[in-house]
């Protein structure tokens, strides 16, 4: 008696991979006897949907021809294929013949098209399926198991987008919906922020919150802050997905440069006004405790997500963010930083960063979210007596500043001018030195180089380098108001 395992195999072996060649026929009669019928297939259909190769170099000439104004049918496929060896084995004319006699109707052209589709996806997740088996079985591979799962979700996903191409024609009216639709969302909430919130009621303000496909970049040299301004546009998000008044959203963070404990350390140390290097040495007081159990309690639930897998490719972080929106939902990714991930370009680092800047402008695209991608800036800055960024600043690559939506620079004139103390011998320089400390006190600018879709400008906010925190700035009424 067979065994279930015997049974199965011999099924196995016996299987044909999915293919019609009668619907392949009909389709491509239905062509030859009017090339018009193309329009209904030419969106999704390509050659190598078709089992059969010579019907697919077959539609391949039909679409060429076609698409060059000409008539497509059997005598002028004759002299397409006068040197093609494969059609001629297939039976050469006699073939095209034989195809243009086996049209049923080209009413049906859309039905067997999508029908072809559907069986080569079908073979294809067989290949896949293969794949996945046969690397994991393996012992010789050298990727790691979950580099093999980020490939098999990477193919699958792509076989998923094979062929049909979703994006299409939208009429003024209906484009206009949309627009009058996010309007009175702006307009309902108190902020008037219609898209994601930065937590800075100024930055909002001048940027109308983070908006769904923008690429926004923030770039500053070493010590600006720009993780601590990243992870509190993180947390501000996050924490606005909990309030009835909205702004906010499910946020992925992948953090290149630090672990995901340090990272949450930075937001508990912000939010408790807990030094964090006060916390990781350990030197707290006694009553330290109680607050950061409770601000620990406050955010533990926020929809934060933090990766710290070093040196991603694009590839790898479009699979975990497709992953992180498919399983829990995502708003807005934001990236620490540009110039640590890896790129696949051999032509050198520029072209490197380029690559890597344009599929972060489309991921953004395609999951209709922001994306925020901190960067460094050029030695360029040190050797101005003007400190502040400029466009010409980005690290590496012009391209940078050709797929960002925003760019935005930070900039603490503290840090400068604090290396900068002149001698106490001179009391005049002294003097001046301290006022200008004095003024500077605290305070970050967040500078807009580059807006695609609103004004450019500079945005004042309160910097506590000890907690890494940005904080919106208290304007003169508000400061007269907290002194009476």
């Amino acid at each position: 008696m067979d065994t279930l395992l015997e049974r199965s195999t011999e099924n196995t072996l016996m299987r044909l991979p999915p293919m019609n060649e009668d619907a392949e026929q009909a389709l491509l009669g239905a062509l030859l006897h009017n090339n018009e019928a193309l329009e209904r297939v030419s969106e999704f259909l390509k050659p190598e949907h078709f089992s059969n190769p010579v019907n697919g170099r077959i539609f391949e000439a039909i679409s060429k021809l076609c698409n060059q104004g000409r008539v497509a049918d059997p005598i002028i496929l004759k002299d397409f294929f006068s040197t093609d060896e494969l059609v001629k084995n297939a039976g050469g004319v006699d073939y095209l013949i034989h195809l243009a006699d086996s049209v049923v109707s080209i009413i049906n052209t859309e039905h067997y098209g999508r029908l072809i589709r559907d069986l080569f996806v079908r073979r294809k997740l067989i290949d896949v399926g293969e794949t996945i088996v046969n690397d994991a079985h393996d012992s010789n591979i050298k990727e790691s198991a979950e580099a093999q799962i980020e490939n098999a979700e990477k193919e699958l996903f792509d076989l998923a987008m094979t062929g049909e191409n979703k994006n299409k024609f939208y009429s003024i009216g209906d484009a206009l919906k949309v627009s009058l639709t996010s309007a009175e969302a702006a307009f309902k909430r108190d902020s008037h922020v219609v898209g994601i919130t930065t937590g800075l009621k100024d930055l909002d303000a001048l940027l109308g919150g983070l908006h769904p496909s923008d690429l926004l970049i923030i770039a500053g040299r070493p010590s600006m802050g720009k993780t601590g301004l990243g992870t509190n546009i993180a947390f501000s998000a996050a924490q606005a997905s909990t309030l009835k008044n909205g702004g906010g959203g499910s946020v992925a963070f992948f953090s290149m440069e630090m672990s995901s404990d340090q990272l949450a350390t930075r937001i508990l140390s912000h939010e408790a006004k807990i030094s964090s290097d006060k916390i990781r040495r350990g030197e707290l007081r006694q009553e330290d405790f109680p607050k950061l159990i409770e601000v620990s309690r406050k955010i533990s639930d926020l929809p934060l997500y933090i990766d710290d897998t070093p040196a991603l490719t694009v590839a790898a972080l479009r699979t975990r963010a497709r992953r992180l929106k498919r399983q829990k939902g995502l708003d807005l990714i934001v990236i620490d930083y540009l110039q640590l991930m890896q790129g696949k370009s051999s032509e050198g680092r520029v072209q490197e960063i380029s690559e890597i800047s344009r599929g972060l402008k489309a991921l953004a695209k395609e999951l209709q979210i922001p994306v925020i991608a901190l960067s460094q800036l050029s030695r360029a800055v040190e050797q101005r007596d003007d400190k502040r960024p400029m466009l010409s600043d980005l690290r590496e690559s012009g391209s940078i500043e050709q797929d960002a939506d925003v760019v935005m620079f930070i900039y603490r004139e503290e840090y400068y001018l604090g290396r900068q103390e002149p001698d106490e011998g001179s009391p005049e320089k002294y003097a001046t030195w301290q006022e200008r400390m004095e003024k500077a006190h605290n305070q970050a600018d967040i500078i807009i180089a580059k807006q695609r879709h609103g004004p450019i400008g500079t945005v004042q906010t309160h910097f506590e380098g000890q907690f890494t925190k940005f904080s919106n700035r208290a304007r003169p009424q508000e400061l007269e108001g907290r002194g009476r």
